[in-house]
């Protein structure tokens, strides 16, 4: 009696896929693993996509620096509903436009970086004044200052500005019309600050101050180190709408109540 044949046994997948399959089933629940142990920080998201939107210009809302956490602060805050990064961008761009300039010139740059209130642009002294003179000579800082002025006005009004006039720890010489430094430095700022009134600045967003030698950015020990110190700040701040000093009794007035 012959013996029946045998069924021919069904083909199966290649031994390689299993393994290949095992290996993404382990991957998959090591990264939901991976996820389930991290914890989410949607301010932190917010503020790295729009530094990559500023970095590729790519994602809508242009170029937005990282807000650090000690930016935010209760008496001059920037809310991020007002530094909007459209107005961000076009002072980037300002800053862009007047190095490209400057470089033709083999001048000092512009710069801008942030602050705990807001953000600050530097202009160096050398590209604004002459040696110890207050007067702006430069064409190309004053085209700067008056794309500075249109960017305010588009701001709200509780974004403020201070400009701050440094200078280094050498005297002005002696046929500069300043007596020191104080009186050198706060010219220089209240120069800035009366060009960009006549470039359009509202006068009640806008201040002066002179800070002499006793803020330096770097040490004043070399020529270099006195360059930088040599410079006008233009910082950019927010400013709370109610009036602490209305709210809160003065020192004078708790002074005479106790009395």
């Amino acid at each position: 009696m012959a013996k029946k044949k045998c069924p021919d046994c069904e083909r199966c997948l290649p031994g390689w896929l299993a393994a290949f399959g095992d290996l993404m089933s382990l991957l998959l629940c090591f990264f939901v693993l991976l996820l389930s142990m991290s914890s989410m920080d949607a301010k932190k998201i917010s503020e790295a996509i729009g530094s990559l939107s500023g970095a590729m210009s790519v994602l809508e809302g242009g170029i937005k620096t990282e807000i650090s956490k000690e930016r935010i602060q209760e008496s001059t805050p920037i809310d991020a509903k007002t530094e909007t990064s459209q107005q961000v961008n076009k002072i980037s761009q300002a800053l862009i436009d007047a190095n490209e300039m400057i470089e033709k010139g083999h001048g000092p740059a512009i710069s801008i970086e942030e602050a705990q209130e807001g953000f600050v642009i530097e202009l160096p002294a050398a590209l604004l004044f002459k040696a110890g003179s207050a007067e702006i000579y430069n064409e190309d800082a004053l085209l700067f200052l008056k794309r500075i002025a249109l960017i305010i006005d588009e701001m709200p009004n509780s974004i403020k500005v201070s400009v701050q006039g440094h200078t280094d720890n050498l005297g002005p010489s002696k046929n500069s019309p300043f007596r020191d430094n104080w009186e050198l430095s706060s010219a220089r700022g209240i120069s800035v600050l009366q060009e960009l009134l006549i470039d359009g600045v509202d006068p009640k967003r806008i201040s002066a101050s002179g800070y002499a030698e006793f803020t330096p950015k770097a040490t004043n020990a070399t020529k270099n180190g006195r360059e930088k110190n040599r410079r006008v700040e233009l910082h950019f701040f927010g400013s709370s709408s109610d009036d602490e000093s209305k709210i809160k009794k003065s020192v004078l007035d708790e002074a005479a109540t106790q009395q």
